[in-house]
């Protein structure tokens, strides 16, 4: 029999026809992939908009307001032989670690990404406060999980790498048209991931052009621009690649990553990536991935270098070795099952 594995997200889900969609790729799968080791419940924050990508669970719940939210946690500290896993840290989740410390219970957390850059980037230097606050607490009653160590700030916890790479992934890649700068940004529209900064940039420039695939179905947000053209969240794997095929430079404009998946999706076919200073870190040891300043003049230079030398470029991604799902799944349950 398996045990069971409490899932708590501050993630938005919604619910259409007695199924569950969310808009976060990993928040989706990662739980589908543990579930098949543990009995899986799933919990997260109803949502008024339709999300992307359904769950494929059968235990999902989700709530209006942090009182029911709380009352179901409650519940949930009166089972035997469970394990409680919180996805990042938000308000939301320091009140679910605090609660469940109450009752007895140790959670673990799973920190997916540097939450002092990405409070900095939405709230600035008090932003960045308010999460040393909840992450220096939380380190102090919670098993840690994240996917770089530096996130870890010095404290004890386990690492693992994420990814959503298959063999279909690394299938061969279509080999690019060059006539035009074809532009590839895959994730949420948000300040912080830095899409408005790049869509700035590269505004009334002619031969540059901009598809960002992440856009929610109902949203205010607005980027009136020519040369850029938004398309919604893809949940199919194979129109998803085809949308990096379709075009010849990945950019990944965030302001902070932790270990960001799109970028393995990227390298996977082939494609050079662009960032920036803010997210150097994320390089590593990977092929294929340059640096530029947050200014139309290096931004330029940059992909015309990648542009005149593409061919080279390529040939030396086929010598990276990218993390899989398969292993991340295996690295997961294994740190979860170290935390008794």
């Amino acid at each position: 029999m398996k045990n069971k594995l409490f899932i708590f997200s501050n993630e938005s889900i919604s619910l259409k026809e007695n199924k569950y969609f969310c808009d976060n790729l990993d928040s989706k799968s990662t739980p589908e992939a543990l579930n098949k080791k543990f009995d899986v419940n799933l919990f997260g924050r109803k949502s008024k908009k339709q999300r992307s990508h359904e769950i494929k669970l059968k235990k999902v719940k989700i709530f209006s307001n942090i009182f029911s939210y709380l009352s179901e946690i409650i519940k949930s500290t009166k089972v035997d032989n469970t394990k409680y896993l919180i996805i990042s840290i938000s308000p939301y989740t320091f009140i679910i670690c605090v609660i469940l410390k109450l009752f007895g219970k140790t959670p673990i957390v799973y920190l997916r990404s540097d939450g002092y850059g990405e409070y900095k980037a939405i709230l600035g230097n008090f932003g960045k406060l308010i999460y040393h606050l909840m992450f220096s607490f939380i380190s102090l009653i919670s098993n840690l999980i994240s996917c770089r160590k530096y996130i870890l700030r010095g404290h004890k916890g386990k690492v693992v790498y994420p990814s959503q790479i298959d063999s279909v992934w690394l299938r061969k890649p279509k080999q690019p048209d060059l006539k035009n700068f074809k532009l590839l940004y895959v994730g949420r529209i948000r300040v912080e991931k830095g899409i408005f900064s790049l869509a700035k940039i590269i505004k009334n420039k002619r031969n540059i052009f901009l598809t960002i695939v992440g856009g929610e179905k109902n949203t205010s947000y607005k980027i009136n621009q020519s040369n850029v053209n938004i398309q919604t969240t893809q949940n199919n794997k194979l129109r998803l690649i085809k949308y990096y095929d379709d075009h010849n430079i990945f950019v990944l404009p965030s302001f902070t990553e932790g270990h960001p998946m799109v970028l393995l999706e990227a390298l996977a076919r082939r494609r050079p990536v662009v960032i920036f200073d803010e997210i150097k870190h994320v390089i590593g040891n990977k092929r294929g991935i340059f640096i530029s300043k947050r200014n139309f003049l290096n931004f330029f230079e940059t992909i015309n270098h990648i542009k005149k030398n593409y061919k080279k470029i390529q040939k030396d991604m086929t010598k990276n070795n990218l993390p899989t799902n398969k292993e991340f799944i295996i690295e997961f349950n294994k740190s979860i099952d170290d935390f008794k």
